[in-house]
């Protein structure tokens, strides 16, 4: 949520002071997950692997 959009809605700055910004800690998290994901998923060595074969 931008700086304009928290004056407007004070409610949800409050509890971003109080609690902490939990929607932006969760979507950092969800990021890593899915860069983890990508790269344990990553069979392009393997492939490369295969075809010199």
């Amino acid at each position: 949520m931008s700086s304009a959009n928290r004056a407007e809605a004070p409610i949800y700055a409050g509890l971003i002071e109080e609690r902490g910004d939990v929607p932006a800690e969760v979507r950092r998290a969800a990021e890593e997950t899915l860069r983890e994901v990508e790269q344990a998923m990553d069979f392009s060595s393997v492939r490369a692997t295969a075809m010199r074969w």
